[in-house]
């Protein structure tokens, strides 16, 4: 096989392990992008992604390290023509950049807060029989991106005063005022996000 055949091969691996990364990723990119622009509806349409998400890292791992291990291995073939100055996308350094983008996409979702903002803390006085404190079931949370895009839905709604959410155990808990607002609106609202709310228990 000729150097540029070479080259072009190891170029298109590097492409692929890109894309795994990305597509690895995709699951949380999404919903911090649906929230930054707005379009509430589109946070869950990746999720579907995430029980692969290992695979497709473990992909990634082996594709780079493959190209890795072809980029630094000595060649002892004295009828080979290898190129003294080999083009940027064949070069270490592109591989590099690759590599470390690559990185950054995988590990996307312990980062994922600092692109999203949190909800505006606002000073509200009720009763206290006023009000009333739901746990939500939320199917779809895949990571802390899809946290933020729940509670910003939750906390659009009137009448909510506080709210969490955890993706790890895949539930809310918000609390609101009951004279403004009810657990069915709530849950439309969380709906609207492309994950499936549903009320598991009163906490008060």
């Amino acid at each position: 096989m000729s150097k540029e055949k070479n080259n072009q091969t190891e170029t298109k691996w590097i492409g692929v392990g890109i894309f795994a990364a990305f597509l690895a990723s995709l699951c949380c990119i999404t919903p911090v992008v649906a929230l930054v622009a707005g379009v509430s509806g589109a946070a869950a349409t990746f999720s579907w992604i995430e029980p692969f998400r290992p695979y497709i890292i473990g992909l990634t791992l082996l594709l780079l390290g493959y190209a890795w291990y072809r980029k630094l291995k000595p060649n002892w073939d004295p009828d080979c023509a290898c190129e003294e100055n080999p083009s940027f996308l064949n070069s270490k350094s592109f591989l590099g950049i690759v590599t470390v983008v690559a990185a950054l996409l995988i590990s996307f979702p312990y980062y994922s807060t600092i692109f999203t903002s949190k909800p505006d803390q606002k000073v509200i006085y009720v009763q206290k029989d006023q009000v009333e404190t739901v746990s939500f079931n939320i199917e779809g949370m895949t990571c802390s991106g899809c946290e933020s895009a729940v509670l910003s839905a939750a906390h659009g709604v009137e009448g909510v005063l506080e709210a969490s959410a955890s993706y790890e155990n895949q539930n809310a808990v918000v609390k609101f005022d009951k004279e403004k607002t009810a657990v069915p609106t709530i849950i439309e609202a969380i709906n609207k996000t492309g994950f499936i709310a549903s009320e598991s228990a009163k906490i008060n």
